[in-house]
């Protein structure tokens, strides 16, 4: 038995908030008073992923296809859109020189946010929301004129979501210096986001389906740990990113991230290709980054922050903890 009845749309609505939702308001990075970008995030991250759920499942891919797309749209966002990988950050919890950066890249915070939005707009949001269409799972939830629509919307809200932090938020409001991206930049980007999008959906697109050998997954208890553990661990990434503490070794982080991310693509593909492998299994691993992806940020809301902002949060993250709760029951009864 399904756990929603669903109209035609649900899906992918559902999918267009949850994308923002997950990876932007309940972290806190989009606050309760900025609320009004929401419909730019919903345009470009839940625009993003419905398009390359609808591209995996239309030519019935795998994860890592997912991932290599999810990947191409991060580095859309990260060197093209706000360039907040390439440009100095703007967010300095200890001030003075920039940490981890080098040849014009923030080489940290690129490392923690190619992870981050691969995984949190676009892996969890789609898991979450085909646990709550369960039914409609296969289906791509977009035909071909309501695909090309969502993807001209897409690139039409790049303008706005670029021009908002670029010239505005980054010099007026956080008093940054005017920043403009080298060409040989923006041409590295677009080349990398050609080459993952064609190897992702290319004519060789089926050479990345490989079938994993499978491994007993973890109790989905543990799995909920697990990925609450990985998802504070990489929240403290970013806080290093942003001087938390300037005398730690960036070489450390750099390779404490990167074994984070070898250990979970050899893992998690292992568990699901596992016969025992279900929903619960899901629901575990996605209530349990989401719950770990909101949680520690909620420490940095307590100081200098706008009371409407912490009390936003604090309702907005008992919320959804709430209705992830009511699902993981509804998932348990329906196996």
């Amino acid at each position: 038995m399904n756990i929603v009845k669903n109209g035609r749309a649900g899906p992918a609505w559902t999918l267009v908030l949850l994308a923002p939702l997950i990876a932007e308001v309940l972290p806190g990075a989009t606050r309760i008073s900025s609320l009004f970008v929401l419909p730019i995030e919903m345009a470009i991250w839940g625009g993003g992923a419905l398009l390359i759920r609808a591209a995996v499942r239309h030519w019935k891919l795998g994860w890592l296809n997912m991932l290599l797309m999810a990947c191409a749209l991060s580095i859309a966002e990260e060197f093209l859109v706000q360039q907040t990988s390439i440009a100095p950050l703007v967010i300095q919890i200890v001030k003075g020189e920039s940490y981890a950066r080098a040849f014009g890249i923030n080489y940290l915070y690129f490392l923690w946010a190619l992870f981050y939005e691969a995984v949190l707009v676009v892996m969890v949001p789609v898991m979450l929301t085909e646990l709550i269409f369960r039914s409609r799972r296969e289906d791509p939830w977009l035909g071909r004129r309501s695909a090309i629509m969502v993807g001209v919307i897409f690139l039409l809200a790049c303008i706005p979501a670029w021009y908002s932090w670029t010239q505005i938020a980054r010099v007026k409001i956080f008093h940054a210096a005017p920043y403009s991206p080298p060409v040989a930049y923006i041409v590295a980007a677009f080349l990398a986001i050609a080459l993952l999008l064609f190897a992702a959906i290319g004519p060789k697109r089926r050479a990345l389906i490989v079938a994993s050998k499978p491994l007993a997954p973890l109790y989905p208890w543990l799995l909920g740990i697990g990925g609450g553990i990985v998802a504070t661990i990489w929240y403290c990434l970013v806080l290093l990113a942003f001087r938390l503490n300037p005398d730690f070794p960036a070489s450390i982080a750099v390779t404490g991230g990167i074994i984070i991310i070898l250990t979970t693509l050899y893992l998690l593909p292992r568990f699901s290709a596992h016969a025992e492998w279900s929903d619960r299994h899901r629901m575990g691993l996605v209530f349990g980054t989401i719950v770990g992806a909101m949680g520690l940020s909620t420490v940095a809301f307590f100081y200098g922050t706008l009371p409407i902002d912490l009390y936003g949060k604090l309702i907005l993250d008992l919320i959804a903890t709430i209705l992830m709760i009511w699902l993981a029951i509804r998932v348990a009864a329906a196996r």
